[in-house]
Formats: C-alpha cells, structure tokens, sequence
C-alpha cells in the first residue's frame, strides 16, 4: 500500500481494509440465509434502521452531536444511493441469482469508481495501466455472466434473471457515485459514526415505499421467521452494517477512492468460497476464468499506486 495519510495510523488503515475484504464478502452469503425468513424491503429497512438507531444511540451516549442539518442532507444522498440503491439491488436479486455470481457482478463497482471520479479523469484516464484495466475489467463481467446471459435469454421464464442483471449493472454504479459524493462532500460538523449512522437511517426509509408497494408488511409473519434469517440478519447489522460500513466511510477519508475499492475484488473470493462450502451453489470455469480476469485488471487499475 502507497504513504498512508499523516492523520491515519496504518495499523488502522489495514485492520479497516481487512474488514471490508473479509466480513463484506460474507455478507452476500448471510444476506441469501436472512433472504428465507424476510422478505427484500423489509430486509433492508429491518437491518438498516437498527444498525442507524444503533450508531446513532451510540454517538449520542458519548456526546457527540448528532442533529446537524448539513450531515443529514448529506448522509441523505449517500445513503440512498449507496444502501437503498446499491445494496438494495443486491438483496433483492438474491431471491434469485447466486450469491457467489451477485458477488462477482458487483465487482464492477471498482471499474465505475474510476469513470466517475472526474475530478482524477485526467490522472486515471491518461494512464495506460487504468485504461487497460477499464476495458479488461469490463471484458471479464461479460464473461463472468455469459453463460447465465445465454441461459437467460433460451428459457423464457427467466425474466426475473434478466431483470437482476440488468440492475446490478446499475447498483455498482450508485454504489461508486454515493461514494465518491461522501468523499467529496466531508461533514466536517460531525464524525464518521454519526455520519454512518444518517446514512444507514436514511437508507432505510428508501425501502419503505417498496415494502408497502409489495404489501410485505402485511403478509409477513413474524412467528414463522426461522431462528437462521435472525441471526442471519443480526450478523448483517452488527458485523456487516456497524463494522463493515463504518470503516469503508472512513478509509474513503483517509485513502484513494480507487484503493478502497479494491474491496469490489475481494469480496467475490469470500463470497464464493462460503457458497461452495456450505451452499449447493456451483461456480463453473468460465466464471473463474472471468474472475481471474477482473482480479487482474484492479492490479492495472491501482498500479500506479502500488509503484
């Protein structure tokens, strides 16, 4: 890893990395078990709302101010389109895509961090090295689905396939854009918690709409949630939202938006070992292939860093 910033210890900095390479690749596997017991909308606004009155409660124990107008209008934009966007997207194709392929797809998050980061257009994009793992990243995710794409397209009743593709084309690209609008836009007002928090809070209201739409709050019978989906979901609010979330916001603050995410590469490896291990889910080798193929072009992209 290149200099760290003077006002981060690299203790820090690694043990943040290794959190979001390690407990957000596991999340794809936790959110499919949660996927048994509840449904979507309410998944996300049930997991989301807790882990920000959770953070929230906590900053407000400790002192901190947490009603500040500008964090919130902040923590808004991000949050809707970085967990009610990106990550809703996630959970909602998980009721019917892999999580180890959902995982590999939204790998592309790290191509999209270097096309929407104009400010670094004429760093990133003059260098040959980014370029060329712009156009072989992309290659490798048309591989990855190529076969589920051919499949799709010959069984008609696939439409729901089509469709998760589809989005997950465009939650990466939320994801990446909330991102690069949170390190843009600092809230010098507040800390990083009570930032999280907004935007985890926020996030859920976005899933509101969908739930009611879908009538889920209606059909839904708590009693008959399996013991799995709770601790499922309570290891997505604490380890996955808490933790996890809480220290890719910071590194946005103390690294390069194109270091950070490199996560998009490794969370796929962790999501598809946990699949093969305790799932019937099956990887085929022209998905390895694809997935060798984007590991290497994060390692074009960032490149010039490690040098």
């Amino acid at each position: 890893m290149t200099s760290l910033n003077k006002t981060a210890l690299p203790v820090m900095v690694y043990l943040a990395f290794a959190i979001v390479y390690i407990v957000w690749g596991s999340t794809y596997f936790f959110i499919q078990k949660a996927l048994v017991g509840f449904p979507p909308f309410i998944l996300g606004a049930f997991r989301f709302s807790v882990a920000g009155i959770l953070m929230l409660g906590w900053c407000k124990i400790k002192g901190e101010e947490i009603f500040n107008l500008k964090t919130i209008k902040i923590a808004t934009v991000s949050g809707v389109l970085m967990l009610g966007l990106g990550n809703g997207i996630v959970i909602w194709v998980e009721q019917f895509i892999p999580s180890g392929l959902v995982a590999i797809m939204v790998a592309s998050a790290a191509i999209w961090f270097v096309i929407l980061d104009k400010s670094k257009w004429k760093e990133n994009l003059s260098n040959k090295y980014i370029v060329s793992g712009l156009i072989i990243g992309f290659l490798g995710v048309v591989l990855l689905f190529s076969d589920q794409i051919a499949q799709a397209v010959d069984k008609p009743q696939s439409n729901l396939q089509i469709i998760g593709m589809a989005l997950l084309i465009l939650g990466p690209i939320a994801w990446a854009g909330g991102s690069l609008y949170s390190k843009y836009h600092p809230t010098t007002g507040s800390s990083v918690s009570v930032n999280t928090g907004w935007q985890m809070l926020m996030a859920s209201i976005a899933f509101l709409p969908g739930g009611f739409l879908k009538s889920e709050f209606k059909l839904l019978d708590w009693g008959s949630i399996p013991l799995d989906a709770w601790l499922s979901i309570g290891y997505l609010i604490l380890f996955g939202s808490i933790a996890a979330f809480s220290a890719y916001v910071w590194l946005l603050k103390v690294r390069p938006a194109t270091q950070v995410s490199t996560y998009a590469y490794v969370n796929p490896v962790v999501a598809v070992l946990l699949s093969l291990t305790f799932t019937n889910e099956l990887i085929g080798l022209t998905q390895i292939i694809g997935l060798v193929i984007i590991l290497g072009s994060v390692l074009l992209i960032n490149l010039p860093k490690y040098k």
